[in-house]
């Protein structure tokens, strides 16, 4: 993989955008003002969101008025985006649908609370698809506008990957992290299941549902969890060689030609820079768990928009309606059966992990499809959501056409630090180099 910057398609960040970290230096040394950071990311965003249209909402005299504010904190004149189905005050939230335009919340969702209390700069709202299901919003792939950036967060990745934002907020309850951000070719932490509050994001499946956040290193990922863990940042350690377990699961059919490629390429790397693999020969129980997720997300579904449903059909998606009948028809036995499931896998997973670092499973079937009236295949996190441990997206490979392909780390719940420096080291391992760059052609 050539390391040419000038090869990078144009909307893709390069070099002169400053990661979240040294953004944080550069204004701690005095050589660059928050103002300043925010005006460039402000740039960033009037140059290239024509083409990415990645914002639901964009007020850059909001953003940097809140950037005047004299601050010392973790995130002090740092960008972050928030995907809009976070509630905020200061620009609509309408969740991805038209029965919530104009819908202007009276109250900060939490983690926006979170991140400006540690100085963080909101510059607005990112597209989400509808209620966080399938539906698209207009957002095009950085890499190449004619592809989908993936969903549901598809504002978030788009952003991130186009230099608007070093940090932008997201959600999981499927995919809805790992997959775009495998598309876009960033960094992505999904957080162990339940470790961050919800309030203020519109639910779609209160099992599932989990926050995370997009960022162009592993190290921005973590000054990110650090701000809102209220803990010092400090600078993921050094690995030598991690201990991972590694399966293409039973999905592995799935995977297309670029998607196997790269799989495959990246096990080579991890393995010629001697890095430990075991083959996790995981169990049938995985198809199970993966029919559980969507039973789960199916019934928990129908019951958080069945007011939206019962008023509103005829303004919803196809697919986001298909998805409640179905929801409809799933017994109480059936859901409580797949919850059953859900703990028995749990504990598989917690012995399975014992003596190793985290779990190397695909982050998505491969490129970003053509095409913007879709955003992909969830498959691939569907079970590591449902279980709940923390997940990275490490971004490095490519496909056929040039487009990113991402490695996925499951690690141990509660350890998101631990995870993400095996996840930096195994980054360092792909690409030589915390952010990817177009192979030659």
């Amino acid at each position: 993989m050539t390391q040419d910057t000038s090869r990078l398609p144009p909307h893709v960040a390069d070099a002169h955008c400053r990661s979240a970290c040294d953004t944080r230096e550069q204004i701690s040394q005095g050589r660059l003002t928050p103002g300043q950071a925010v005006q460039d990311c402000i740039a960033r965003v009037q140059q290239h969101e024509p083409a990415v249209r990645a914002w639901q909402s964009f007020d850059p005299a909001v953003a940097l008025a809140q950037a005047a504010h004299p601050a010392s904190d973790l995130l002090h004149g740092i960008a972050i985006g928030l995907k809009d189905l976070i509630d905020t005050r200061a620009w609509p939230t309408g969740y991805g649908s038209p029965i919530y335009e104009g819908h202007q919340p009276d109250r900060d969702g939490w983690v926006v609370r979170a991140v400006q209390a540690q100085g963080g700069v909101p510059l607005g709202k990112l597209v989400t698809t509808e209620f966080g299901y399938f539906q698209p919003g207009p957002t095009a792939n950085p890499w190449d506008t004619a592809r989908t950036p993936g969903g549901s967060s598809s504002g978030s990745a788009a952003a991130v990957a186009a230099g608007m934002v070093p940090l932008a907020f997201g959600t999981q309850t499927a995919g809805s992290l790992i997959r775009p951000a495998s598309y876009c070719g960033v960094w992505a932490l999904k957080a162990t299941f339940g470790r961050y509050p919800l309030d203020g994001i519109k639910g779609l499946s209160h099992s599932l549902d989990t926050l995370g956040w997009m960022a162009r290193s592993a190290n921005d990922l973590e000054l990110l969890r650090a701000a809102l863990d209220q803990e010092d940042f400090a600078p993921l350690p050094a690995l030598a060689a991690p201990r991972l377990l590694f399966s293409a699961t039973h999905l592995a059919p799935m995977l297309d030609a670029g998607g196997a490629a790269a799989w495959a390429e990246g096990l080579q790397r991890l393995g010629q820079a001697g890095i430990p693999l075991e083959d996790a020969a995981l169990p049938p129980l995985l198809a199970a768990l993966f029919e559980a997720q969507k039973t789960i997300m199916a019934w928990e579904a129908t019951r958080s928009l069945a007011p939206e449903l019962a008023a509103h059909r005829d303004r919803m998606g196809a697919a986001l309606v298909q998805l409640l009948e179905h929801g409809q028809t799933v017994t109480q036995t059936a859901y409580d059966d797949a919850q059953a499931l859900a703990r028995q896998g749990r504990s598989w997973l917690a012995g399975r992990l014992q003596g190793a670092d985290a779990l190397l499973v695909p982050a998505a079937p491969g490129e970003a499809p053509l095409g913007l009236a879709a955003t992909g295949d969830p498959a691939f996190s569907r079970v590591w959501n449902l279980l709940g441990n923390p997940c990275v997206n490490v971004p490095g490979l490519f496909g056929p056409n040039h487009m990113p392909i991402g490695l996925q780390l499951v690690g141990h719940p509660q350890r998101e630090r631990d995870l993400l420096a095996v996840a930096k080291r195994v980054g360092e391992v792909l690409a030589l180099r915390p952010w990817p760059v177009c192979p030659a052609g």
